[in-house]
């Protein structure tokens, strides 16, 4: 592996964040981005650069999980976003994963599996907890598929096929000699083109076909 990935961690409960900071210092494929206590925080946070990794709590005070997820996708954050917490509820899950998570997963999560979790997610897979992965199956995917991938430029369609291999904007860019802020506006595009949320769902959509 290359340079570790980067994570920003978003919750409201002070020690929870803690332990979770270090778990995610204690894996040498993984660097600390930073941390947040709000929604608001995480906006700011990712203004200049973003992380690889969100790792974000749904039931905060003020800004909730969905609301920032929502703010970070219309602000076009490109970073992998994995909601971590205590909601097992169907309707949640659900309307993460609609409003573009990459990852649901529970904060009884065992430490190991939520590390693994989080490299899975970075290689471009979409990571559930077990006990609420079953939700999904009411997420059907829209029969017109193909039309978007033809309305696509082959700049478009080469950079589309390094992010379904799980490459981070950092990587795409140094294999393709472009700077990082091109491969943004190119995901930003992909993403509009896609009618997809993030990477993931797009990335998932495009290996289907």
């Amino acid at each position: 592996m290359g340079k570790p990935y980067s994570v920003l961690v978003v919750d409201d409960h002070p020690l929870l964040r803690r332990g979770i900071c270090q778990l995610i210092t204690s894996d040498s494929d993984f660097t600390l981005f930073g941390e947040a206590g709000s929604g608001l925080d995480a906006l700011a946070a990712i203004e200049e650069n973003e992380p690889d990794i969100v790792l974000l709590d749904l039931n905060m005070k003020g800004m909730t999980g969905l609301d920032t997820l929502n703010g970070l996708r219309q602000e076009g954050v490109t970073s992998r976003i994995v909601i971590l917490t205590v909601s097992d509820a169907k309707q949640d899950v659900i309307r993460l994963v609609r409003a573009g998570a990459d990852g649901y997963l529970l904060k009884d999560t065992e430490p190991d599996l939520l590390l693994e979790k989080l490299k899975n997610a970075m290689q471009g897979h979409r990571v559930i907890s077990e006990s609420v992965e079953e939700f999904l199956y009411e997420l059907k995917d829209a029969a017109d598929e193909q039309e978007w991938l033809n309305n696509l430029t082959p700049r478009e369609l080469q950079i589309l096929q390094l992010v379904a291999e799980g490459k981070s904007n950092r990587v795409i860019s140094e294999q393709l000699h472009i700077s990082e802020g091109t491969v943004k506006v190119h995901v930003k595009n992909l993403l509009r083109k896609a009618n997809a949320k993030s990477r993931t769902e797009m990335a998932v959509r495009y290996l289907n076909q």
